[in-house]
């Protein structure tokens, strides 16, 4: 019995563990790093745009390093799943504050952030879909505008 229960325990805590390393906080902590936030989503269209480029590189070899080729498929997935938590966890769910009453300015100035956001994470889904470097530019002007939509540098 008591090595169930302890294996019981070890596995929640394993859980939560592994939950906490790659969500903020939902309690809410009231700590946030916007700032950090704005460059991890950076960094991650970066390395999209690196993926992106690999890829193209690894098609047209011949012969082509199918292994090499899936890796960076599955990095460049990894990293627009990264865009979309954070657009979707930290911001919509944490920082971009639902409205109660608003005047018009401000309700243009949250639908705004939300369109953003959305378009944000839709388009980090199209990077799963191509290659096409276009959609990393769309990406970063996204990014660009919502920064100075949310009030940020």
């Amino acid at each position: 019995m008591r090595t169930w229960l302890v294996t019981v325990v070890a596995l929640a805590l394993a859980l939560l563990c592994s939950y906490g390393a790659f969500a903020h906080c939902e309690i809410p902590c009231g700590i946030y790093d916007d700032g950090a936030r704005f460059a991890e989503i950076d960094e991650h269209i970066s390395t999209i745009e690196k993926s992106m480029g690999a890829i193209r590189e690894l098609s047209g070899a011949d012969p082509v390093d199918y292994n090499q080729l899936a890796r960076w498929v599955a990095n460049k997935e990894t990293h627009a799943n990264e865009i979309q938590h954070i657009a979707s966890q930290y911001f919509l769910t944490q920082r971009v504050k639902p409205l109660g009453d608003a005047t018009p300015a401000e309700r243009e100035a949250y639908v705004r952030k939300l369109t953003l956001l959305h378009e944000m994470i839709v388009t980090a889904m199209k990077t799963k879909q191509t290659t096409n470097p276009a959609v990393v530019t769309k990406l970063r002007m996204l990014l660009s505008s919502f920064r100075v939509a949310y009030g940020g540098s």
